[in-house]
């Protein structure tokens, strides 16, 4: 049970404080920014890198008094928790509605977005000053570019919306939200003919190298031939529900030791379904590592499709 703010002992309430000082923004979450514990903590990652360059963030899990503490200093229920020049914010559904309601940035204190620069070259010009000559075309529908947390782009043409950045490149308009706009510098957007076919092609310097994503058959493949190494980026609770044999668990010291590894070793991480064993490999790719690959499905898939007697959850 959760104890009240005022049975806080001095020492904890003191300790509380300075983290949330250590930053003008800070999270309390499962995991860290670059491995991430629950869909929760990853969700709220994910929306403060779209505006943030540098944060803070405490890991719970590796203190169990701190898990329980900042639930009551906050008086919070729940983690994720977001502080923002020492004042909390609030949780994970908190910061999804400022999202959507274009108060983010402000709350974040997040500096308005440059203009990017970027190059439309001849062939994408003419085929976007075709399509936007259409019939089907209103007046004001501009062309946009959307570029996501994982560097997906979408482009697209309809209304504008408030915050939007413009650019214009070979005649062409084109307009992308505040974020989008942060991840667009020195962009290259071409129009190519292929063997495939033909369709636009876009460049971004900003984007990180990729994680593979590694089929849970073919991992199994791998470890017949030869030892790997098989990282496991869950809780110890999901570790002892199941587990697959040969991995181990990603813990602060395994951590450390990946990071003195040659960076063309092999990496390969896991989760329950894929998705912050994706994210860690994100983070080693983002150290140099030039073969990390994400276990596509997670445990949950490597019981469905290779070893039925590992436990489903």
């Amino acid at each position: 049970m959760v104890a009240p703010v005022s049975e806080l002992s001095e020492s904890t309430r003191a300790k509380i404080n300075d983290l949330v000082a250590s930053d003008r923004v800070v999270v309390f979450m499962k995991g860290v920014r670059r491995s991430p514990q629950c869909g929760f903590s990853a969700s709220v990652v994910e929306l403060l890198d779209g505006w943030l360059d540098d944060y803070a963030t405490v890991d719970v899990l590796a203190d169990a008094e701190l898990r329980d503490a900042i639930k009551a200093f906050s008086d919070w229920p729940t983690i994720p928790q977001i502080y923002v020049d020492g004042e909390f914010v609030g949780g994970a559904d908190i910061v999804r509605e400022l999202e959507d309601s274009g108060e983010l940035a402000a709350t974040l204190g997040a500096k308005p977005p440059e203009v990017p620069q970027l190059t439309i070259t001849a062939a994408a010009a003419a085929q976007f000053k075709a399509a936007i000559e259409g019939s089907d075309i209103e007046d004001d529908d501009v062309l946009r570019l959307t570029i996501d947390g994982r560097f997906h782009n979408d482009l697209s043409i309809g209304a504008r919306k408030g915050g939007d950045v413009q650019v214009e490149s070979n005649g062409v308009q084109l307009v992308l939200d505040p974020r989008s706009a942060r991840r667009a510098k020195g962009v290259v957007i071409d129009f190519v003919s292929s063997a495939e076919g033909a369709g636009f092609k876009i460049e971004n310097p900003n984007e990180p190298p990729h994680v593979s994503e590694l089929s849970v058959k073919e991992l199994a493949r791998r470890m017949k031939e030869g030892d790997l190494r098989l990282y496991d980026v869950r809780g110890e609770d999901e570790r002892e529900i199941a587990r697959i044999e040969g991995s181990v668990l990603l813990d602060a010291d395994v951590a450390d030791e990946i990071e003195k590894l040659p960076r063309d070793t092999p990496l390969y991480f896991h989760c329950h379904h894929g998705m912050r064993s994706l994210a860690a490999g994100q983070h080693f790719v983002g150290m140099g590592f030039t073969e990390v690959y994400n276990v596509a499905g997670g445990i949950d898939a490597w019981s469905q499709e290779v070893d039925a007697s590992v436990a489903r959850y």
